[in-house]
């Protein structure tokens, strides 16, 4: 079985982690945990970890938020997984900072990076781990929000975090999406 695990997220110093990068952050722990490393490729740094005989190919791609459709397509075919075989990551505003929500399908919810993989798929059915960034902004600051770093106070919650997303990566994989989302789902993260 293989799979495509993408983080979502923007390339630069400037865009590290932040909020938005929250993608890179997670799957770069994941790999880590695995004993793996990155290799800039073709629209993205990607590595290949190989988890209890599963072929994880993960994904940082290197084309910034806005089309990552591109690099998520051209990784998909190149390594012939199927959509329902990848997971994607990214940041949530909606969610707050304890809470991870792993789903199958639904909308892109304004997240300019799920909206250029449905464009560039021509679908809204496949895995995503929404990671909550919560929404403590002041009104016209989200952007500012998005694009900032944690707070001193936050940091603790956010390594948890980024903690059981590596577990939840595992879950997808070995025991499939439908538990794996019970296993991630009812789970408010707290220190």
């Amino acid at each position: 079985m293989k799979y495509l695990i993408a983080g979502l997220g923007n390339i630069g110093a400037e865009y590290a982690h932040t909020r938005h990068n929250i993608g890179f952050d997670v799957v770069q722990a994941f790999v880590q945990q695995q004993g793996g490393a990155f290799a800039v490729e073709r629209l993205g740094a990607v590595a290949h970890v190989k988890v209890k005989g599963r072929q994880l190919v993960c994904l940082q791609p290197s084309t910034y938020m806005n089309l990552s459709g591109k690099a998520v397509r051209y990784w998909l075919d190149k390594e012939g997984i199927a959509v329902e075989n990848m997971l994607v990551i990214m940041d949530d505003l909606a969610l707050p900072l304890s809470r991870l929500r792993l789903r199958g399908s639904g909308s892109h919810a304004g997240h300019n990076g799920l909206r250029s993989i449905e464009e560039t798929l021509g679908t809204t059915e496949y895995p995503r781990l929404r990671f909550g960034i919560g929404n403590d902004f002041p009104r016209g600051r989200q952007v500012e929000f998005v694009l900032g770093r944690w707070t001193e106070e936050e940091e603790p919650l956010v390594q948890a975090k980024i903690k059981r997303s590596v577990t939840a990566i595992e879950e997808f994989a070995l025991v499939g999406l439908s538990r794996a989302m019970n296993l991630v789902n009812n789970t408010e993260i707290s220190l």
